[in-house]
C-alpha cells in the first residue's frame, strides 16, 4: 500500500518537473530569438529545476515529519503502520533525489541531443545548398 502512494507521488512530481523545465526551455529559446545553444539550455534547466525545489522539498518535510511519530512508536497498532510508513519515508527520501537532480540531467542530456542533431543537420543542409549553388555557377 505504502509503495502505490509513494510511486503516484513520485511519478506526478517528476511529471511536473518536466513540464516546468520544457516552459524554461520555451521560455529560453524565445529570449533568444528562437536559437538555443548549449549553455542557454543548461541555464534554462538550471532555472527549471530551481523553480521546483522549494515545492518538493517541501512536500518530502512534510511527509517525512509525518511520518517519523510513526516510525518511533511503540504503542498499540503501531507494528500494523511501520510497514506502510517505512517504504514511503525512505521512498520520499530517495524521490526527492530522483525529482531534483536525476531528472533534469536526464532533461538535458536529451534536449542537448537533439540539439546536436539539428546543428549537424543544419550543417548537412548548408552544405549541399553550398555545392547545389557551385554547380549552377559552373565550378
Amino acid at each position: 500500500m505504502g509503495f502505490i502512494a509513494l510511486f503516484g507521488t513520485a511519478v506526478q512530481t517528476a511529471v511536473v518537473m518536466v513540464i516546468y523545465l520544457e516552459e524554461a526551455v520555451s521560455q529560453k529559446r524565445e529570449d533568444l530569438g528562437g536559437r538555443l545553444t548549449r549553455e542557454a539550455l543548461l541555464e534554462a534547466v538550471k532555472e527549471g529545476a530551481l523553480l521546483r525545489l522549494r515545492p518538493k522539498v517541501m512536500t518530502v518535510s512534510t511527509v517525512v515529519a509525518s511520518l517519523l511519530p510513526i516510525m518511533w512508536s511503540h504503542s498499540t497498532g503501531a507494528e500494523v503502520m511501520k510497514p506502510l510508513a517505512t517504504p514511503v519515508l525512505g521512498g520520499m527520501v530517495s524521490s526527492l533525489g530522483l525529482v531534483l537532480i536525476v531528472t533534469p540531467v536526464i532533461f538535458y542530456w536529451l534536449r542537448e541531443r537533439e540539439l546536436r542533431r539539428s546543428e549537424a543537420e543544419e550543417r548537412a543542409g548548408r552544405q549541399v545548398a553550398g555545392r547545389q549553388s557551385a554547380l549552377e555557377r559552373g565550378e
